[in-house]
């Protein structure tokens, strides 16, 4: 019960993520604070940029789909459910990539980056072990 709820709550915030930046592009839609961080110079570069990152915000939705979906079905979405967990890891990697530890190490970004790097394998290592036909991994 308690793998269910824990990848329910991660699909439920993921959803609410993917939704904010895939429905409001860079900009997002502002549910998690000021929309008037951009400016733009360049109205056709930054349309093409828009659209890329309302595609992420897409593929970020589809992964809290995933998640969701698999709160309910443990056993048939188990695969797919640490492979969500491989991605949330990579792109928790990523972050590390900018160089850029005043921004990585900022309360804003932290516990994010955490959850990345820390919860989710966790996350999927608890799904690799557990056993299919046991309660948690019920179907």
């Amino acid at each position: 019960m308690a793998l269910r709820l824990v990848l329910m709550l991660a699909g439920a915030i993921i959803i609410y993520l993917g939704l904010d930046l895939g429905l409001g592009g860079m900009r997002t839609l502002g549910w998690q604070g000021s929309t008037d961080f951009i400016t733009v110079t360049d109205p056709a570069r930054f349309a093409v940029q828009d659209n890329h990152a309302r595609f992420v915000g897409g593929v970020w939705l589809g992964v809290g789909l995933v998640l969701l979906a698999g709160s309910f079905a443990v056993a048939r979405f188990r695969t797919a459910l640490i492979a969500m967990c491989a991605l949330v890891f990579v792109g928790g990697l990523m972050r590390i990539a900018s160089g850029d530890t005043d921004t990585i190490l900022a309360m804003q970004v932290l516990p994010s980056l955490l959850a990345e790097l820390v919860l989710f394998p966790a996350l999927g290592f608890w799904l690799f072990r557990t056993q299919p036909g046991t309660r948690a991994d019920a179907r």
